[in-house]
């Protein structure tokens, strides 16, 4: 089956111009502290993803529907009211890593922080290689074109 059209792909856009246009100073700081944390677990350089989303690395993801998408490993996005990290569900390790993190909320593959101040880092740094781990476990690195 064909690869769906997302709207969120990689682009050619400046990762550090995004960073600068975050207008809050400290998400800025924030933001340049998880491309530094990302760059160094997934030793792959940050790439915008659509519009407002860094990401780091990327895998195929196969659903049992057939649908194929090409997919970041780890992301993040500044958004208003938090920092999103976009990260695989994860068994196992999601419960008990989540307890020690710190303040934080989370959705479906996502990881919500209002500033990093409000975590553990050392604890994040962990549930961040957990989910590495799962994306290079369950999906295959995509072929390039």
């Amino acid at each position: 089956m064909a690869k769906a059209e997302l709207k969120t792909k990689k682009t050619e856009m400046s990762v550090d111009d995004f960073i600068d246009s975050v207008a809050d100073e400290t998400q800025r700081d924030d933001c340049r502290k998880l491309v530094a944390l990302m760059q160094r677990m997934t030793g792959e350089p940050p790439r915008m993803w659509g519009p407002n989303i860094v990401g780091f690395g990327h895998r195929l993801l196969k659903y049992s529907s057939g649908r194929e998408l090409d997919w970041m490993k780890v992301a993040f996005s500044p958004r208003k009211a938090n920092l999103t990290l976009y990260l695989t569900t994860g068994t196992g390790w999601r419960d008990e890593l989540l307890q020690k993190l710190g303040k934080h909320k989370t959705g479906k593959g996502c990881l919500y922080i209002k500033k990093m101040s409000d975590v553990d880092e050392a604890v994040l740094e962990q549930v961040i290689a957990a989910s590495i781990a799962d994306m290079d476990r369950i999906f295959e690195e995509p072929k390039e074109e």
